[in-house]
Formats: structure tokens, sequence, C-alpha cells
């Protein structure tokens, strides 16, 4: 009896190690593969990230600034890759040890789906984060006007831009939520002005004012550094009931303008009184109105 059973137990024994053993040695070449394809992705993604840095290198006025966005891209590329790789070969291990797939696919999903419903503006938010930083849209330091705000940038990430305006009142805007997106200093800034200058003035003479002025504050060192290039005078641009206006524009570097800005209007005011340029005292911040004021009727006055 007992030599009969060990006689049966004996092959079933030999059948389960054999299937054991096949099923040992096909997970341990789903390892090596999801292993080589691992590496495969990382030196695809390695040469994707250099050949990024090269293509974003001549364009970038920060530099090491574009090295460190595609990392942090590249980066992220990376974790999905390399999680989907592996949780697809953790699965098809698991089918090969003889466990049912079916049910762990099932609650996946609907865990899945459950978690979608309640992460979607989570998941927008970081879609959205990754294209602005893929881009290149703003960086830390910029002047930036995001949904009518405006401030300076503080910290970008996947999920928020940090903006903190004038008044020292900081704003955090999830990255899903940004529709309108204004770089004020991508590169380089401007400053520029409206002059007024009463009709009876040359207008020639006050350009060529405006332009010494200009070149007079380029030949400096303190303001030449940051000066990009000669003022632009647009010419006359608009005539109203006082003066006319004398539109130009000086390029500087990012956020550099409103410092030469208020120098530059400083100067050219000193200059227009030397020169006997007279600015209307209508166009004139906070000028009094002139003219009769007309007597307030009562009724103890006659018709």
């Amino acid at each position: 009896m007992t030599e009969n059973a060990a006689g049966r137990l004996m092959p079933k024994l030999l059948e389960i190690v054999v299937e054991l053993t096949l099923a040992a040695v096909r997970i341990l070449l789903i390892v090596a593969i999801a292993y080589a394809l691992t590496r495969l992705a990382r030196a695809a993604l390695n040469r994707l990230e250099s050949l990024l840095v090269r293509a974003s290198a001549t364009k970038e006025t920060d530099p090491g600034a574009a090295a460190k966005r595609i990392k942090t891209l590249v980066s992220v590329l990376w974790t999905i890759s390399a999680g989907l790789i592996w949780f697809i070969a953790a699965l098809v291990s698991l089918g090969q040890i003889g466990i049912d797939l079916g049910p762990i696919l099932a609650g996946a999903g609907i865990v899945g789906l459950a978690v979608g419903f309640g992460a979607q503006h989570l998941v927008r938010d970081l879609v959205s984060g990754f294209f602005l930083i893929l881009e290149n849209q703003i960086r830390v330091g910029d002047a930036a006007i995001i949904n009518g705000t405006g401030g300076l940038v503080e910290s970008i990430s996947f999920r928020t831009v940090v903006l903190r305006d004038q008044a020292g009142v900081v704003h955090v805007f999830p990255n899903g939520s940004i529709r309108t997106l204004s770089n004020m200093s991508k590169d380089w800034s401007a400053y520029v002005l409206d002059v007024p200058v009463a009709y009876k003035e040359d207008t020639d003479k006050v350009i060529d004012i405006m332009r010494r002025v200009g070149d007079a504050m380029r030949a400096e060192p303190q303001y030449g550094a940051v000066m990009l290039e000669a003022i632009e005078i647009f010419g006359v641009d608009a005539f109203t009931q006082s003066a006319l206006t004398i539109k130009a524009r000086i390029k500087t570097q990012p956020q550099q303008q409103d410092p030469v800005g208020r120098e530059y209007r400083r100067r050219l005011k000193k200059a227009f009184d030397e020169a006997g340029i007279e600015i209307p005292v209508s166009s004139r911040p906070n000028a009094p109105t002139t003219g009769t004021v007309a007597p307030v009727k009562t009724d103890e006055e006659p018709e």
C-alpha cells in the first residue's frame, strides 16, 4: 500500500518540480528582458537629453538653465517608463506561477477609474506643468502675468506656479487652471515711453535730444551693460488736445527696464528744461484742470 502510494506520489512531485523549475526559468527570462528594456530606455532617454540640450543651448540666455530643465523632464520620463516596464514584468511573472490575473486587472481597473475621477484635476495640472516646463514658457525669476495677475515667478513645479506681486502677496496657480500666460522678461525686456510735447516744438529737435540722452546713458558702464541697443524712437504716435506724443522704446536685459527707464526720464526732463522744450501742463500727471466753473443755481436766485 505504502509502496503504491509512494509510486503514485513521486511522478506528481516530479511534475510539480519540473513546472516550478520551468516557471522560475521563465520568470528569470522575463526579468532579464525587463532589465534589458530598462537599459535601452535609459540609453534612449540619455540620447534624447543630449540632443535636446544641444538644440536649446544656442537659444538659451541663462547658461545651464536648459540642461537643468531638460534633465528634470527626462527624469520624469525615466520614472514613468521604468515603472511601466517593471509593472508589466511583475504581472507576467505572476501569471507564470498560476495566479489568475483577471481579478487583479479588474480590481486595478476599478481602483484606477475611481482614482482617475478623484484626481482628474491633479492629472491635468501635472500634464500642463510638464509641457510648461518642456516648452520653457517661464522660468524662476521671470516677470510674468498669469490670468491677469502680475508678479515675479518664485517657483515652478509640475503642479503649480508661484508668483509674488509688488505688494508681496504670493499667488499660487495650479498649472491646469492657467488660461493666459504673459512672460515680460523672456530673453529681453523693454521700457516704452510716450513723451508729450507742445505743438509749437520742433519734433526733429525733440527726437534728437531724446536720442542724445539715450546715447549718453549707453556710454556709461552702469547702464551700457544692461541696455541692449540704442533707444528706438518710433516718431510721432498720437495727437491730443494739448500735445503731440512721441513714442520710443529702450531694450534692456531681462527685468532691467524699470531702473533704466526711470533714469532716462529724469535725464530727459533735465535736457528738455535746458533746451526750453515745453511739456504741456495738461499732459503732466496730476495736472490741475483749467477753465471756468458754472455757478450753482439756488431757489433764491431769479430765473
